[in-house]
């Protein structure tokens, strides 16, 4: 593993979402490393100021470079090797591991953004000590204001809430049967499936009382789960038998497949429709290869969208940053030959999840000096 005199330092907060998923890699590959608040000095006094906004996570590097966003502090690692891959080798369960990636990262900010804001009142004084901690108590009321102020965007609604309620009860179930079997979502090891997993079920569903309390009732191994991903380490005491290492032969365990169906259920139409929403924004704007995909550094939408969650209108907005995690699908799938892709495409079409991955488009969203930016081929 990584040993080096300075350690990394990993700019978020215990409360944040991404940070948890950036945590969560550098404990398990045993990558040291000290954690500082937004408040801390130096990322007032250098690393807003160098990224033009101020958003977490963020690594610096003992050489100084500074990586925002998990997936880019992710790939640094993955490519410097001495690690335990968490991309799979083979394509199918490549493809699959980043379609959950985005569920959990992307999709799955609907089940976090609820349950911490709409019950406010039942854990007012566990998130007030969560933000007056990572930010201060100057700024602290104004950060939960702001926060509290996205759900609509994200489709959370009166309408919506009961859906999503009966959704998060239906991951619980799902993910239960799964690790009754396996530690981990694809075997013995966690993928970058489980990373974008571990996202919101532990910074908010595992941590915020109203949603942990669920978890701890209905599914004590996705709460184990949780724990787990919070390891140093591989921490799986409860499978003896199991081998470290993905599962073989590039499948997809069948413990595992009544949550990809869910997954299926819960992304669509909306992706289709931000998707769609895209084309239609490149075609009429037409912007220049290397243009940023906002006018500003810290606006991630676009426009907003109307689609649906569960057959119920919603008003979303469009991040163009969905690409930039489902194109690396994409990717896998242009490289495989004929015959693996035809094997992938029908095992995610039996799935309910092909209309996941992006193909086909003559555009995509790279990251250059930290911003999302487009690129055309």
């Amino acid at each position: 593993m990584f040993s080096q005199a300075t350690p990394y330092v990993l700019y978020g907060a215990p409360h944040s979402l991404y940070t948890g998923k950036a945590r969560c890699y550098l404990r398990n590959q045993g990558i040291a490393y000290v954690e500082r608040p937004t408040s801390h000095p130096d990322f007032v006094a250098r690393i807003a100021p160098a990224l033009g906004r101020a958003i977490i996570p963020v690594l610096e590097t003992p050489d100084g470079e500074i990586i925002q966003d998990t997936i880019d502090i992710i790939d640094y690692f993955e490519r410097r090797g001495d690690v335990r891959q968490v991309y799979p080798s083979t394509p199918l369960q490549h493809v699959v591991a980043v379609i959950i990636e985005y569920f959990g990262c992307q999709a799955m900010r609907k089940h976090a953004m609820h349950y911490r804001w709409s019950y406010l009142p039942e854990q007012r004084d566990f998130l007030w000590h969560a933000f007056v901690t990572g930010s201060g108590e100057a700024v602290a009321e104004k950060v939960m204001g702001r926060m509290h102020s996205y759900l609509p965007a994200l489709g959370v609604t009166e309408q919506t809430a009961p859906l999503i309620e009966r959704s998060y009860e239906t991951l619980l179930d799902t993910l239960e049967a799964h690790f009754a079997v396996m530690p981990y979502l694809l075997g013995g090891r966690p993928s970058i499936a489980d990373y974008g997993l571990i996202a919101p079920l532990f910074a908010h569903l595992g941590r915020d009382p109203v949603p942990a309390a669920i978890m701890k009732q209905r599914a004590p191994r996705v709460f184990r789960w949780v724990e787990r991903m919070n390891a140093p380490g591989l921490d799986t005491v409860e499978y003896p038998e199991q081998a470290s290492a993905f599962v073989a032969d590039d499948t997809i365990p069948p413990s595992l497949e009544p949550f990809l169906r869910y997954i299926a259920e819960e992304i669509f139409p909306e992706l289709d429709d931000k998707l769609a929403f895209f084309d239609r924004w490149i075609a009429e704007q037409r912007p220049g290869d290397g243009m940023p995909v906002a006018d500003k550094p810290h606006r991630r939408q676009l426009d907003t969208v109307n689609t649906q969650y569960r057959g119920v209108p919603i008003e979303v907005g469009a991040e163009p940053y969905l690409l930039y995690v489902l194109q690396r699908a994409a990717d896998t799938m242009a490289i495989v030959n004929d015959e693996a892709a035809a094997r992938v495409g029908t095992q995610l079409e039996r799935l309910g999840l092909a209309r996941a991955v992006p193909s086909g488009r003559d555009y995509r969203v790279a990251r250059e000096n930290n911003i999302e930016v487009w690129r055309f081929d």
